[in-house]
């Protein structure tokens, strides 16, 4: 359910603003839709999991937050990354 160490840094490699960026909301965006596809899936196959079907909703919910607040700061750079990872609004 959970993401590698790997697959962490090649999500920062590629999203972030410079080496090391790990803040920027592009990142943290990337990283909780990976984690939410993940975490999807298992849900698929344990339909009764609700304390992680709980986790799923918080996850879903603070992406939508952090898209918010990058909408409300610079629209082209939230029309890019909705593009890239293939959200819709």
């Amino acid at each position: 359910m959970s993401i590698t160490n790997e697959k962490k840094a090649e999500l920062i490699k590629e999203y972030g603003q410079k080496e090391g960026d790990t803040g920027s909301p592009e990142v943290q965006v990337a990283i909780l839709t990976t984690r939410i596809l993940n975490l999807t899936e298992h849900l698929k196959t344990h339909k009764k999991d609700f304390h992680s079907r709980r986790g799923l909703l918080i996850m879903v919910g603070q992406r939508r937050r952090l898209l918010d607040y990058l909408q409300s700061r610079s629209e082209a750079r939230y029309l890019d990354l909705i593009s890239r990872l293939g959200l819709r609004r």
